[in-house]
């Protein structure tokens, strides 16, 4: 599941620094052809602003008239979307998705505590998986509809030993889904889905758009290169991190290992062979390095045994083959094609040559 938790953080701040509550939508259910799967977020103000999407925009101006009842202080409701009559006579917004969702909007104010959102956005910063439960149906006269169950607090606690087990699943797989407690009330769990990181190495101008692609997709960018002149949080301010790190300090000045991709892109052969040689002996999945083949086989030659660790994670040249050259598209091509690996997809040669054709020189 993709990480939508990122897209609501601005607004929620906002709000909260205000003192003002906000409406946490939370996409429980769905059939057909839909914009998203369950476990999406929007976040809803008074004012009828939101952040996050759950449906391509079409049905979040409804949503918030619910919303704005719901922070007045109505209870938690549940709203359903059928958009499957091809006429779409009843919300006339001719969306043509053709699937039904189902959302769960809850209250998160003072009142709340902030919850989940303040214990959401608290693993969020720290990187650490959770999920939390929200009771989604109920037949319990004292179990009402939105309520929470939190890790380590007493309505967690309190949940059957099996409604535990299958929320710290979740937190565990970030596999939303549901429990349901005998004819008492069904529990929708929602985990944190953690953004990807990335670890550039290499701060030159090429790396900007890069990490401002990646910033737009909520990820977590660590920028590092040798070059102090380079690597300065003033130049990367969508960074999370920006380092002055050589090859050697790799693995001693950074916990490589929680990198989902790393790429080499500092266009100096000798550095880049040694960022190369140290990501080798990590485990980083997906390792991509720019320039052409030519200069990859001639690095991986130089790298010896530490070819084959390497050589199977490797992505060079780096990037989706979508044919441009410039810097915004080249780190278009990147980025896309880690997205691509992040959720199992195949997907073409980067930067590729069809027969007979000459590709651009790049270093």
């Amino acid at each position: 599941m993709d990480s939508t938790l990122g897209a609501l953080l601005p607004l929620f701040f906002t709000e909260r620094a205000a003192g003002r509550a906000v409406v946490l939508g939370i996409l429980i259910h769905t059939a057909g052809s839909t914009y998203q799967r369950p476990g999406a977020l929007v976040c809803i103000a008074a004012d009828g602003q939101f952040a996050g999407l759950i449906s391509g925009g079409c049905l979040e101006g409804d949503l918030a008239e619910h919303a704005r009842e719901v922070i007045a202080g109505a209870p938690a409701r549940r709203i359903t979307y059928d958009l499957r009559d091809p006429n779409d006579l009843l919300w006339g917004l001719g969306a043509g998705c053709e699937g039904e969702m189902r959302i769960l909007l809850v209250r998160v104010g003072p009142q709340e505590h902030w919850e989940p959102l303040a214990h959401l956005t608290e693993a969020y910063a720290a990187h650490r998986s959770t999920a939390v439960g929200l009771v989604s149906e109920s037949r319990d006269p004292h179990v009402a509809l939105g309520a929470l169950a939190l890790p380590g607090t007493g309505a967690h606690a309190l949940l059957p030993e099996a409604a535990r087990a299958a929320l710290e699943r979740a937190a565990d797989t970030s596999a939303p889904g549901e429990f349901e407690v005998p004819e008492r009330y069904r529990l929708f769990l929602l985990p944190l889905a953690l953004p990807p990181r990335l670890l550039l190495l290499g701060a030159g101008p090429d790396a900007l758009p890069v990490v401002r692609l990646a910033a737009e997709l909520h990820w977590k960018v660590t920028v590092a290169d040798q070059r102090s002149a380079l690597a300065t949080p003033a130049r990367f301010p969508a960074a999370e991190r920006v380092l002055t790190l050589a090859a050697e300090q790799l693995v001693t000045g950074l916990e490589v290992e929680g990198f989902q991709a790393a790429v080499v892109m500092t266009h100096q052969l000798q550095a880049d062979g040694d960022y190369l040689r140290a990501l080798a002996r990590t485990s980083v999945p997906y390792i991509g390095l720019l320039g052409p083949a030519a200069r990859a086989e001639r690095l991986l030659e130089e790298l010896g045994e530490d070819a084959h660790r390497v050589r199977a994670r490797l992505h060079a040249p780096v990037g989706l083959d979508l044919g441009g050259r410039s810097p915004q598209a080249i780190a278009l091509s990147i980025v896309a094609e880690i997205l691509a690996f992040l959720h199992g997809k195949a997907h073409g040669k980067a930067h590729g040559t069809a027969p007979g054709q000459t590709a651009a020189p790049r270093r």
